[in-house]
């Protein structure tokens, strides 16, 4: 039995909230269960130095958490003298999933930036940031094909994310806080919306799992995912 009574292949209730944030080019609020991250994506018409006269734009994004977004208070980055090695891993996988599905070239010498700011933390943190920031992408390249910077959207796929593990011996999909700080073992997956793997991060915690239990997880995943996709074209309004 799951602390929440979900069933084993059941997803927390997925809110993606479109345009929640009033000045950014486009932004989505992530709801998974309890874990709520503001994804804000701003447009900007230049492109870093080592990419100009590329004829390519470049997708990259920022992750923080807000120092009450969980049980006690965090101290903000800023005030410690930089950003922890998480939070880097964790935005550095953010701008490689949403870069897995835009044509660059497509875009132009134009940069767009996804700031990822966790409000409220119970699990799985990194796998809503990516499901919302591809709503928040979508939308401000909707946007500047709107004013005519761009012909059309320049995203080839869907991307989303979602986390699965081995709790009490059982696989189970959507791990909330209370599974993952006591799961056998967690994975995060990555997939595009036509079932292609981006990303899949898989850590045993106590002994090592098997192949036919990660199986059991890449099963999980690709049903979430694409639950998790159905939410994100409602949300943009193809659905």
């Amino acid at each position: 039995m799951r602390p929440s009574g979900r069933a084993a292949d059941q997803l927390r209730d997925i809110v993606l909230e479109p345009g929640y944030a009033k000045y950014a080019e486009g932004s989505c609020m992530a709801r998974f269960g309890e874990t709520h991250v503001l994804c804000a994506a701003t447009v900007e018409e230049r492109v870093p130095g080592w990419m100009r006269d590329s004829g390519k734009g470049w997708v990259t994004a920022e992750y923080g958490m807000l120092p009450r977004s969980t049980h006690s208070r965090t101290n903000r980055e800023a005030a410690r003298g930089g950003q922890s090695g998480r939070t880097q891993e964790i935005q550095r996988l953010i701008g490689r999933s949403l870069r897995a599905v835009t044509d660059l070239k497509a875009m132009g010498e134009i940069q767009v930036r996804l700031d990822c700011d966790v409000i409220q933390a119970d699990g799985g943190t990194r796998t809503a940031a990516i499901t919302g920031s591809y709503v928040a992408l979508h939308l401000a390249f909707q946007r500047c094909v709107d004013l005519g910077l761009m012909k059309a959207v320049p995203l080839t796929d869907q991307v989303a994310a979602v986390s699965c593990g081995i709790f009490k011996d059982n696989e189970v999909l959507d791990l909330d806080y209370a599974e993952d700080s006591s799961a056998q073992a967690d994975a995060n997956f990555v997939f595009t919306g036509r079932g292609g793997i981006v990303e899949i991060q898989g850590t045993a915690e106590d002994a090592p799992f098997s192949p036919e239990q990660f199986d059991s997880l890449m099963a999980l995943a690709r049903k979430g995912i694409d639950e998790l996709c159905q939410a994100q074209r409602q949300a943009i309004g193809l659905e």
